[in-house]
Parts: structure tokens; sequence; C-alpha cells
């Protein structure tokens, strides 16, 4: 592991553009032998603010998050699955909190050298820009940052690791 990538950071939401990118770090992790971390992080400063705001009852909070812990084990086993089956060994993390500030945190302490996101969702006003965690940790991580596209290609790739 003597090259420009040694580690690198996939963020995995559950979403198909963080699936997406998840196969293309396992992609790019083979090809530089880098290790790869997945992360997912469950946004309880949402449910907090969701109390706040009498949305949601304390108990609802905890069951909810119950269900998105839950949820992060299956999204993480399904990284680590699709990687093993390309022979890519992947470190599962799991964070709680901000989510921004769970993968800068992340990324300091690991010392990685590539964050990996799913394609941006579409900006519609600045008020959507100011609370897309994604975004917020794009410009203010320490690395590189790669924004995978092309759902199709990524696949193609993907597919054509032996």
């Amino acid at each position: 592991m003597d090259g420009l990538i040694k580690r690198i950071l996939v963020y995995i939401d559950g979403t198909i553009k963080s699936i997406t990118a998840a196969q293309y770090s396992i992609a790019l992790a083979r090809t530089t032998r880098a290790e790869l971390y997945a992360l997912h992080v469950v946004n309880t400063k949402a449910l907090t603010d969701l109390v706040r705001a009498h949305i949601f009852l304390k108990e609802e909070e905890e069951e909810y998050t119950r269900d998105l812990q839950s949820d992060a084990d299956k999204y993480l086993n399904h990284i680590r699955n699709i990687a093993a089956s390309k022979n890519v060994p992947v470190i599962p993390l799991r964070g709680s909190g901000n989510v921004h500030e769970i993968i800068k945190t992340n990324i300091d302490e690991l010392k990685i050298d590539l964050l990996v996101v799913g394609e941006l969702s579409k900006i519609k006003s600045r008020r959507d820009e100011f609370f897309n965690e994604i975004e917020r940790a794009v410009r203010n991580v320490t690395c590189s940052v790669l924004i995978v596209r092309d759902e199709d290609r990524v696949f193609d790739i993907f597919e054509k690791l032996v």
C-alpha cells in the first residue's frame, strides 16, 4: 500500500446512489490496494429536532433510532457481502449524530485519503444546501472527495472485476 490512495471511506446511507458509490469504491480499492471503510451514520440530530418540534414523542424517537440502527447493519452487511464477492475486505463503521461531523471525525481519525459519496441531490434552495449533510461533509473534510455518477457505467465496471 504505497500508492497515492491508502485509505478510502465510502459513505453509505442506503440509497441507490450510495450503493453505486460503494461499488465504485470497491473497484477503486481493488485497483489501488487501498484499505476500504464503509460508514453509515444514524442522524440522531434530526431525530432530536423532531422531538423538540413535538413531531415525535421521546418514545417514538427511541423506537425509530433502533429501526435506523438495524437498517445501518443491513446496509453495511450488504456492502461487506458485495465487496467479498470481489475479494475486497471492507471495514464497516457505524456512527450516530450529525452526519457531516461524524464523517469528518472518521476521516481525521483514520487518516482517510479519499471520501467517496454518491451523486448529490439537486439543491433547490439555499436552505436545502445548508441542511444537506453530505454537501456539508464534502465542503468540510480535509481529504479529497470523489462524487460517483453514472450508475450504469459503475455497474459495468463492478461486474467486470474478477
